[in-house]
């Protein structure tokens, strides 16, 4: 074994993305001395996408101050500024669920706090936005950011106010000629870890809205108030959003920033793969090893195990995830060109006790792969 890539995602709520590449380079070097090892933490558009950015290419961390996920309350975000014209904002940073942690109430949070985000990185003279899409404690469609922008929605008696994922129906109009010109000059591109569309069964609020905190009843709703957005969008900006793949991803976000902003809506782990030069280190690659904290259906919409896997396999290097868990119909990753899989945690083991020994479970993981290699 002459060159190992090491690329994957984080082990949400245990290990960083550069944890992971740390204990995995560790073993390597240990069981395979004098093996190359290439370490590409990254992030598919959740949590962690800006530091993963940042470790590829460098940059800096900008320390903001913003509206978290309930309006009215702020939180210390950050974007990251790759270079003068270039930034990355992880919407998760101003309404990810663990700034919601304890009152999961998707009815109620906003994206206002992502808008101000991307306002605070195109006024400090970034012309092109890359958004983390993933990770969300929202379903307000983009509506938050749009605002926070200068988008401006109306209720049927013409008063002003900021759509949630509760509200959306009461939008009876949408003025974008207040849009920030900082941010009408941007080139905003779309980091979506799914594929899904805005709603129905496959959508934001059926698939994503039990993890926000929704029972059956709320989902219905959050569905309903969806397409209620949709349908103010079709009606007053002429873009249809419904059924643009992505559209779905973080509560609507994806679709959201469509309509508004303009953005390209591009699967998160290509923009990454693109940004690190995953093409151009596959040469002389014997293997690539990869991995997320939970494998299962849902990866294969675009996650980052299936897209490292598919770039890999058509140049004929090997893909091993190690993963966390493996849950319901992640089988069909060997289709996808996943070579083999490994799990750290058996299936049904309670994320609360796996989480304790998530370290040294990887690091057992990682021996006995190489062992058997």
């Amino acid at each position: 074994m002459r060159k190992v890539i090491l690329i994957p995602d984080s082990f949400k709520g245990t290990l960083s993305s550069t944890e992971l590449c740390e204990a995995m380079a560790a073993v390597i070097v240990a069981r395979r001395p004098g093996a190359e090892v290439v370490a590409l933490p990254v992030a598919d558009g959740g949590e962690g996408s800006v530091a993963a950015f940042l470790a590829a290419v460098g940059g800096d961390r900008v320390p903001v101050s913003v509206t978290g996920p309930f309006a009215g309350e702020q939180v210390e975000s950050f974007y990251g500024r790759l270079d003068d014209t270039t930034a990355v904002v992880e919407m998760a940073a101003a309404a990810g669920l663990p700034l919601a942690e304890g009152r999961l109430a998707p009815d109620l949070t906003t994206t206002y706090g992502v808008g101000e985000l991307m306002l605070a990185a195109a006024t400090a003279g970034a012309t092109r936005l890359v958004i983390g899409a993933g990770g969300s404690a929202t379903n307000d469609l983009g509506t938050g950011a749009a605002a926070a922008a200068g988008v401006r929605f109306t209720d049927a008696a013409g008063t002003a106010f900021v759509p949630t994922g509760g509200t959306l129906d009461r939008i009876a109009g949408i003025d974008a000629s207040g849009l920030a010109p900082e941010l009408a000059a941007c080139e905003v591109t779309v980091m979506c870890d799914i594929d899904n569309p805005l709603y129905g069964s496959r959508g934001a609020a059926h698939v994503f809205g039990p993890q926000k905190g929704a029972d059956a009843a709320m989902v219905e709703l959050l569905d309903r108030q969806l397409r209620a957005g949709a349908a103010a969008i079709a009606r007053d900006l002429g873009v249809e959003v419904a059924d643009v793949p992505g559209a779905g991803a973080a509560g609507g976000l994806g679709a959201g920033l469509l309509a508004f902003f303009g953005a390209t809506l591009r699967q998160g782990i290509d923009v990454v793969l693109d940004a690190v030069g995953f093409d151009h280190q596959l040469t002389g690659a014997d293997l690539v090893i990869t991995g997320e904290g939970r494998l299962d259906a849902q990866s294969l919409s675009g996650k980052v195990v299936v897209g490292v896997a598919r770039r890999a396999s058509s140049r004929g290097v090997p893909v091993v995830a190690v993963v966390g868990q493996v849950g319901e119909g992640y089988e069909a990753v060997f289709d996808l060109g996943v070579t083999r899989v490994e799990a750290t945690s058996p299936p049904g083991r309670p994320f609360s006790q796996a989480r304790l020994t998530a370290r040294e479970d990887l690091i057992a993981t990682m021996e006995r792969l190489l062992d058997t290699l």
